[in-house]
């Protein structure tokens, strides 16, 4: 009882933090932050690996069409976009609703007899941020008095699930209930992502991305709190597996990816830079870095780094003859090679590194039927066309896909394909461009699968080590958030500029957000990524 108890104040804690965080601009874009991280991060690292090990593949086909379906429905048929957006609200608002029967539920189960009080605290730790989100998505949309009737029915369902046992548990279990939950799921982070209160915000310099960060790694710690107490408070193999993995490709990963920026620091200080006059050699900055070859000579062995360097090589020198021009040019290159190094590149590939390991344990999890190399190649051209990666997360993705026991063929296309294959830069090319390069990429995958070379690291450090290099990096990675603010951060990876996703009732407001919309889809090929 006492838990259950605890579970509401927990809930109702999110209007006072609410009022205390909006009472000025820096604290709501603080407030932003912190929402935007943990509750994207509770969907991306737990949620939907647990719809995968229920639901398989198609669970996220239905995570998708809830994340894109909105968009696509406001950008074809704008005139009713504040209906779709409304309903989209309205979706998320009750998947969390039905959510919290599961969560008293599980509070009865930390009661009985050889289960973790753990899973007990990590349900009341997680109604913080979702009581938060609750008051942030729906006062500033529909009022006060709709937003407290919410948070009272989710009091109310989380005590139908602690008094009504595992009977109406097992009528409402995931594995029933799978596919709803993930287009839900979809819903909410639509919602999240569109930032539905951001008209609020009057922040068009930037000036507060610095609170905007705080909270986000404010968040980023709640959520590993969340994650190491559901590993250690109960037994989801699979799922803890999923957690417990990408900390260990964390560990593995760090002091590579630090020895890549000075690499990175080192070839800026001697002129090697992304302005430099050449075309060729502005080339091989974006397809190998060189500091992407370092992470996979060291990680995936000297066999693969070899052919990748090869493959790459050829690559170039196809774009150079054809003169190619790349997208997405570096912007504001600073003077110093160090803030180069640590500081411009970390900007623009740590939210790549970040996307890569959560793909990679997302599409690499064993219920995920993607065993044909051919079939798991296909995919991954597909991933990338509407994304820009830049060659260190394609390193990453290779790698982290490698140690998901994918095939040698996929692991070489997400080193070769990941920086130049993708849309914004094929909208650069002629078809005879397009075909060339679609040719030389299927010839070095075709002579991989021929060499079929075995990949193995050349390094092993101590865990010690690895610890201290995982520390630095996260100092590195939780400075740019502080630089940028979440949004900004991710806005490198995402389809859309982080921008409030705004309804008004009036006419003239909606053509007028119709325009910018498409002035931006517009514009995009403009933006600045690696």
């Amino acid at each position: 009882m006492y838990y259950l108890i605890a579970s509401c104040i927990a809930l109702l804690l999110g209007p006072l933090f609410y009022r205390f965080f909006t009472t000025g601009t820096g604290l709501q874009k603080g407030l932003d932050g912190f929402i935007f991280v943990s509750l994207g991060g509770l969907v991306l690292i737990h949620i939907l690996p647990e719809l995968l090990e229920h639901g398989g593949f198609l669970a996220i086909i239905f995570v998708v069409i809830g994340l894109w379906g909105p968009t696509l429905s406001e950008r074809l048929f704008h005139r009713y976009s504040e209906v779709t957006h409304n309903l989209t609200l309205t979706l998320g608002i009750t998947g969390l609703l039905l959510h919290t029967i599961t969560d008293g539920g599980a509070m009865i189960l930390a009661q009985q007899d050889g289960n973790s009080a753990l899973l007990a605290l990590g349900v009341i730790l997680h109604r913080l941020p979702v009581g938060l989100a609750i008051w942030w998505l729906l006062k500033p949309q529909v009022g006060q008095r709709w937003a407290m009737i919410v948070l009272v029915g989710m009091m109310l369902l989380t005590g139908v699930g602690y008094f009504a046992g595992e009977q109406l548990l097992a009528h409402l279990s995931l594995d029933k209930t799978v596919y709803l939950q993930a287009f839900v799921t979809g819903s909410i982070l639509h919602v999240v992502l569109h930032q539905p209160h951001g008209h609020n915000i009057s922040d068009k310099q930037g000036k507060y991305e610095y609170q905007a960060g705080i909270g986000s790694l404010l968040g980023i710690c709640l959520l590993f709190i969340l994650l190491m107490m559901d590993s250690g408070g109960h037994e989801h193999h699979d799922h803890s597996h999923s957690t417990e993995q990408l900390f260990d490709w964390l560990l593995t990963l760090a002091p590579v990816l630090l020895l890549a920026y000075i690499i990175a620091t080192l070839r800026y200080l001697f002129g090697l830079s992304p302005h430099h006059p050449q075309l060729g050699q502005r080339w091989l900055q974006r397809l190998a870095g060189p500091e992407a070859l370092a992470i996979t000579f060291l990680l995936l062995g000297p066999s693969l780094a070899m052919i990748q360097l090869i493959s790459l090589v050829l690559i170039g020198i196809l774009l150079t003859l054809t003169k190619v021009q790349l997208t997405d040019p570096h912007r504001g290159l600073p003077i110093s090679a160090w803030r180069f190094g640590f500081a411009h590149l970390v900007d623009r590939s740590a939210p790549w590194i970040i996307l890569s390991l959560i793909l990679a344990n997302l599409i690499g999890h064993p219920s995920v039927p993607l065993e044909n190399p051919m079939v798991q190649v296909a995919v991954l051209l597909l991933l990338f066309l509407p994304m820009r990666f830049c060659n260190l997360g394609g390193a990453v993705l290779a790698l982290s896909l490698a140690y998901s026991g994918w095939s040698i063929e996929a692991v070489m296309v997400a080193l070769l394909a990941a920086p130049v294959f993708n849309l914004a830069q094929l909208k650069l090319m002629n078809w005879t461009q397009r075909l060339l390069l679609s040719g030389v990429i299927a010839l070095c995958l075709l002579g991989t699968h021929w060499l079929i070379p075995q990949w193995n690291p050349i390094i092993a450090l101590p865990q010690s080590i690895n610890a201290v290099a995982l520390a630095i990096l996260a100092l590195l990675f939780a400075a740019s958030l502080l630089r940028l603010g979440p949004r900004q951060f991710m806005a490198r990876i995402m389809l859309w500029k982080p921008r409030p996703h705004q309804h008004d009732h009036s006419h003239e407001h909606k053509h007028e957000h119709h325009s910018n919309s498409d002035q931006h889809h517009h514009g995009h090929s403009g933006k600045e990524h690696s």
